[in-house]
């Protein structure tokens, strides 16, 4: 049989591996205290960015309706201001072909003008040897 220093030392044994074993424990808990920290730290770090990204969604989506609000009414002013011109146009459009008319009537009677002014200019120039002959007989200078 086993005498009682045999038991002693067993135990002793137990009992040392008892303390490695519960400082092993007491050091996984540190180390998953520090990972369940560091968890928590990254995960708040995630909702904090996903937070920041669901405000800037929203915001884009505001700007996003508020520019095809704006959209919307700048068509609507240019299809107007479309229509307004359209019309101008059509009640315009008589006037401006009778200018075109009267412009083209002008550039007409300018030629005509300048071609009686060309033609007149020719026979004084044609004449002015008789004219000066005459006048000095009229006016007796040789």
């Amino acid at each position: 049989m086993t005498s009682n220093d045999d038991i002693l030392r067993a135990l002793g044994r137990v009992e040392g591996r008892l303390t490695g074993i519960e400082e092993h424990v007491s050091l996984l808990r540190n180390e998953v205290s520090d990972e369940k920290e560091n968890a928590h730290e990254s995960r708040s770090v995630i909702h904090r960015r996903l937070d920041e990204q669901g405000k800037q969604i929203n915001l884009l989506d505001k700007s996003v309706e508020i520019n095809a609000g704006v959209d919307a009414q700048v068509r609507d002013q240019l299809k107007s201001i479309k229509e307004t011109v359209q019309k101008n146009h059509e009640s315009v459009q008589p006037t401006l072909e009778e200018w075109k008319r009267l412009k083209a009537l002008g550039y007409g009677i300018s030629g005509l003008i300048a071609f009686a002014g060309l033609t007149i200019g020719g026979m004084v120039a044609y004449a002015s040897d008789g004219a000066v002959a005459w006048l000095r007989h009229w006016l007796k200078i040789n």
